[in-house]
């Protein structure tokens, strides 16, 4: 796994896609911090291949939305106490 700044891949990056292609995978740093990794298109990533080893199973259906929240006045310590009375 080859570490590189935003500047060197935009300078260099007919080089940086070559090595992607052999099938390395490239990670971006804007500033020292991981903003991104470039991998091989052919290649699973790694929940693909957890779950292909069938150490993962997938979720069966989405998530559900958020409730719509509650409208009330007042602060929330005192709408709890009043809960527990």
């Amino acid at each position: 796994m080859e570490v590189v700044g935003i500047r060197a891949l935009r300078d260099g990056l007919s080089r940086h896609l070559a090595a992607v292609r052999e099938g390395h995978t490239l990670t971006v740093t804007d500033h020292g911090q991981v903003i991104a990794r470039i991998v091989p298109a052919g290649r699973p990533s790694a929940l693909e291949r957890l779950i292909a080893e069938g150490r993962v199973t997938p979720a069966r259906r989405r998530k559900r939305p958020a409730p719509e929240p509650v409208k009330a006045s007042g602060i929330v310590s005192d709408l709890v106490a009043d809960q527990r009375r």
